[in-house]
């Protein structure tokens, strides 16, 4: 079974793994050290091409036709010289050499050459110096090139005597090579020096990030970050402060639930307590008689229920079901309709044709439906609307009702705030931590119809 399991991949794909693994071995593992790699390699193989250019093409072009200038004026120092048979006439046309070709020629009558070719310098114009040798003269020579750092010594084995040419240096060494090397080298190093630099400071914001995402993870609060470096890292460190944020918030409002429950439940637990204790315990007991303590009984179970219920519904949240789009008119008259049954006047329903946004679908029902109920505690007329913006969808509730004060609206969307009719003062609390989980914010201002207006904006 493991060859047959073996034989599904082909050997391809291990020559792969194992390279791959090769390679992991080899790279660094931080983030600083493979970013200026990738900074490097590019660069060092950018700066080797462009060597490699101006090396095998302008260096070796202006080479060669350097070397067959100055062979040329060498073969026509030769022809000169072999035409000329008077000293007086040689003598003359060395002078004229030296004066106008830069060639300082002398004579060595019966002398031999010991050596033959040339001594090897860095660069292509010893090579090519002698290759145009070989192809124009038809005379054994010798190229010194290391003799005077400013002059080429050229010996030629004439039959009668060695003829030595000097020419300048210049004429043939392309110096420039020394100089693009240089300034090859010393802008890759700067270069790198730079990019080194501006990534240092990209990867201490990285770190500065993970080190706030580790201390946040072991439960030590070290406040919001400052966002530094790249824009995508200042996008990620604006995210983690609001992430750190709602979640500190998560957490206090669930640890006022937690708090709140033995408060909330300690009264009807007290009630139960009471009835039963004072129902008796010996004798016949007729169902008439106790009938009110048993109502009394039932109701408090029921409003524990309830309180549970909400309590339950609070700390779950609503972050198990997928967002999806939703187009918001049938949306608000399935809640006006679900209203409408449950009691509420719902007087009308406003919202542009075709406005959808992206939402949890069953968890808006759920804020809306408490905001309607709550509405519908206080007012006899609701109204609800919806209108578009660039940057979402903006729904708002508005009744008739009394209303709340500007100073208690922040205090009502708190844990446990219920309002005059009872309840367990979480309906709000729900509805904020839904349209808060969406991405989005709710505030309570002064309706237009004289009562409250929930305003709830969900972003696209």
């Amino acid at each position: 079974m493991q060859r047959s399991g073996l034989k599904l991949f082909p050997s391809s794909f291990w020559k792969s793994r194992r390279v791959e693994k090769s390679m992991r071995r080899v790279l660094p593992r931080s983030l600083l050290a493979r970013s200026l790699l990738i900074v490097f390699i590019p660069l060092l193989i950018t700066q080797g091409i462009a060597l490699e250019v101006f090396y095998g093409n302008f260096l070796q072009v202006a080479s060669r036709r350097l070397s067959d200038s100055v062979t040329s004026e060498i073969v026509l120092s030769l022809n000169a010289l072999e035409h000329l048979k008077k000293p007086a006439d040689r003598q003359w046309f060395v002078e004229q050499a030296q004066q106008h070709l830069q060639l300082v020629e002398s004579w060595h009558s019966n002398a031999r050459l010991r050596r033959f070719g040339s001594t090897h310098v860095l660069g292509p114009m010893d090579e090519d110096l002698a290759r145009a040798l070989r192809a124009s003269i038809s005379y054994p020579f010798f190229v010194n090139w290391r003799e005077d750092p400013h002059t080429v010594k050229i010996s030629i084995q004439l039959p009668d005597g060695v003829l030595d040419v000097e020419a300048p240096r210049k004429r043939l060494d392309m110096g420039q090579i020394w100089l693009f090397v240089a300034w090859a080298v010393g802008s890759s190093l700067l270069l790198f020096v730079i990019a080194s630099l501006f990534m240092r400071n990209q990867v201490r914001a990285i770190r500065r990030l993970a080190h706030a995402a580790e201390q946040f993870g072991l439960g030590r609060d070290i406040g919001p970050i400052r966002p530094a470096g790249a824009q995508e890292v200042r996008k990620a460190a604006v995210a983690f402060n609001r992430m750190q944020d709602r979640i500190y918030r998560f957490v206090s409002q669930r640890t006022g639930v937690l708090a709140g429950v033995s408060h909330d439940l300690r009264t009807p637990l007290t009630r139960l307590r009471l009835s039963l204790d004072m129902m008796p315990r010996t004798g016949m007991v007729r169902a008439e008689d106790i009938q009110p303590d048993v109502e009394d009984m039932i109701g408090d179970v029921a409003e524990m229920e309830h309180m549970i219920a909400s309590y339950l519904a609070f700390a779950r949240g609503e972050g198990a079901e997928n967002v999806a789009e939703t187009e918001i008119e049938p949306f608000l008259e399935d809640v006006a309709a679900a209203a409408r049954r449950a009691g509420a006047h719902v007087f009308s329903v406003r919202v542009a044709q075709g406005l959808r946004v992206h939402m949890r679908p069953d968890a808006m029902r759920r804020a809306l439906t408490n905001l309607v109920d709550n509405a519908r505690r206080y007012a006899k007329h609701i109204n609800l609307s919806a209108q578009g913006r660039s940057d979402g969808v903006v729904v708002m509730v508005d009744d008739d009702g009394p209303g709340i004060p500007p100073e208690r609206r922040d205090s009502v969307l708190r844990a446990f705030e219920s309002g005059r009719g009872g309840g367990t003062g979480l309906g709000l609390t729900i509805s904020r931590d839904i349209v808060r989980a969406h991405g989005g914010e709710m505030e309570l201002l002064d309706s237009p119809m004289g009562g409250l207006r929930v305003r709830l904006f969900l972003p696209r």
